[in-house]
């Protein structure tokens, strides 16, 4: 499952998180970084710094094909330096390259969440007035199962381990990865 099998943990890699939209990636990966002292990117983030406006209006005019492209141009970018706590896209593992791209130089952890936790977590986002554009178009739990269904397999081919984040904290998760660090090989 490992292509680095035999590098330790070393305050040079990367720790990338994965897994669905609002599993707690930017929130995790910002105390992540402030703990262990390493700047945070969020691939989200940097696209929509990098096209000036937000995901959904990158897929409403352009499209989820462009929106790809210019994901894996700024994973394959990041994955390239060192000492950072990436959280990325939750469709990002649905290309072979960003996977391959991070797993190079960092600890992959798949924070997942359940079905009804994730939909939960949305719905205060977008309370908030942050918008998720819809990937099929279905009921919003009906839509993250059949995605899970699908990209499941991706994220744990791709985690070098996994953290449940349904019923902890940020601060819980966090503390998790620390904890998981040193002993993933």
């Amino acid at each position: 499952m490992l292509e680095r099998a035999n590098r330790p943990f070393d305050d040079e890699m990367n720790i990338a998180l994965i897994g669905y939209r609002c599993s707690g990636k930017t929130a995790v990966g910002k105390v992540l970084a402030r703990q262990l002292g390493r700047d945070f990117l969020d691939t989200d983030s940097v696209i929509e710094g990098h096209e000036g406006c937000p995901i959904e209006t990158i897929v409403s005019t352009r499209g989820w094909e462009y929106f790809r492209s210019i994901e894996k141009s700024v994973i394959e970018r990041i994955s390239r330096q060192e000492n950072l706590v990436i959280a990325t896209g939750g469709g990002a593992v649905i290309d072979k390259e960003n996977v391959t791209n991070l797993k190079q130089n960092a600890w992959i952890i798949w924070l997942k969440g359940s079905p009804r936790v994730l939909k939960s977590r949305m719905e205060k986002e977008q309370r908030s007035g942050k918008i998720r554009p819809s990937l099929t178009g279905a009921d919003p739990l009906v839509e993250i199962s059949q995605v899970l269904d699908t990209r499941n397999r991706l994220y744990a081919q791709a985690a070098t381990f996994v953290i449940d984040t349904s019923a902890l904290t940020v601060e819980e998760v966090a503390a998790a990865i620390i904890s998981k660090l040193p002993k993933a090989m």
